[in-house]
């Protein structure tokens, strides 16, 4: 059988057939059509008003309109952010600090975990200079990233901080990273005495509702007693063995500086130094806070040429 397209029927034959198969095309053809035309009454309202194309709408006010400047967003409040005063978090205060050290201009601006892409501040937005840079949004620099970030500008800037390749860097890092952080989260969100501290610094920001302010208050504790029991692998927590392991630290810490001025003997200070500085600072009286007990300031104290290094960092960079 052929198949139709090979239909060899003369042209001048009669074929109802193929006329009514041609009638249901056109007739669909017209449906189609059909289907997706204006309606008369609603075309001649369009014909009426001509299409306008209107300018797009303004950024939102608080959206930043000058990118001239690296903005590093921190736990701080307006008012320091405005004057360049110290965040009053250990982790952003170390980033803050080291940006200082290698004379990197930038601004501080409030915000919270919330708002940071990684879920935790600090993180960084970085100046852009492109005309475009108005409109298009701009990549945050994270606080994993940011040393890379930094090293990357310090090629272009003659100032810039070292870094220690002391083989006993990672022992004395871990000082800060596990015994002296652990003491400070017991005492700043596990000890009663600071209640009102903590309050004053993470939750009162966040909202005005009491009921609201309670539960981030048992987030806030919850998280710390979980952090803390899984560094210590231990569900029991210890204030007095927690302030023996810091008094050892600060004791460490003590004796590698010496009577240098920087850490490891270097000539300039180093993300070592700022980190170091993210804890002593906050925990002396000119630091800000308003402890109600400070038992790791008293530790520090013992040792002056740790409170010696906290002011020249403050001297020389604040």
């Amino acid at each position: 059988m052929a198949m139709p397209d090979d239909d060899t029927t003369p042209v001048n034959a009669t074929d109802t057939s193929n006329r009514h198969v041609s009638s249901n095309k056109g007739s669909a053809s017209r449906s189609w059509r059909d289907l997706f035309a204006i309606p008369p009454p609603v075309k001649r309202v369009f014909d009426k008003v001509p299409l306008v194309t209107y300018e797009a709408n303004d950024l939102p006010a608080r959206a930043p309109r000058d990118r001239g400047e690296n903005v590093l967003y921190v736990f701080t409040t307006k008012d320091d952010a405005q004057n360049g005063r110290p965040s009053f978090n250990p982790s952003c205060l170390r980033w803050q600090t080291y940006l200082k050290f290698n004379s990197l201009p930038f601004s501080t601006a409030p915000s919270s975990n919330h708002a940071s892409p990684s879920g935790s501040l600090p993180f960084l937005l970085p100046a852009d200079h492109s005309p475009e840079s108005y409109f298009k949004t701009q990549e945050a620099v994270t606080s994993s990233k940011l040393k890379k970030w930094i090293t990357q500008q310090r090629r272009k800037e003659a100032a810039a901080a070292n870094d220690p390749e002391d083989v006993r860097y990672e022992a004395y890092a871990s000082l800060l990273d596990d015994r002296i952080r652990r003491a400070w989260l017991y005492q700043l969100y596990l000890n009663p005495a600071n209640a009102t501290l903590l309050h004053d610094l993470y939750i009162a920001p966040c909202s005005s509702n009491p009921f609201v302010q309670l539960a981030i208050g048992h987030q806030l504790r919850d998280a710390a007693t979980t952090e803390l029991t899984k560094s210590l692998a231990s569900e029991t927590i210890v204030e007095d063995e927690l302030m023996r392991e810091a008094e050892e630290a600060f004791s460490a810490l003590s004796q590698l500086l010496g009577e240098n001025d920087w850490f490891f003997e270097l000539d300039r200070p180093s993300l070592f130094d700022a980190n170091v500085f993210s804890y002593t600072h906050l925990l002396v009286d000119q630091g800000g806070l308003q402890w109600g007990e400070n038992r790791l300031g008293g530790l520090l104290k013992q040792h002056e040429n740790l409170l010696r290094h906290r002011e020249r960092v403050v001297r020389m960079y604040f």
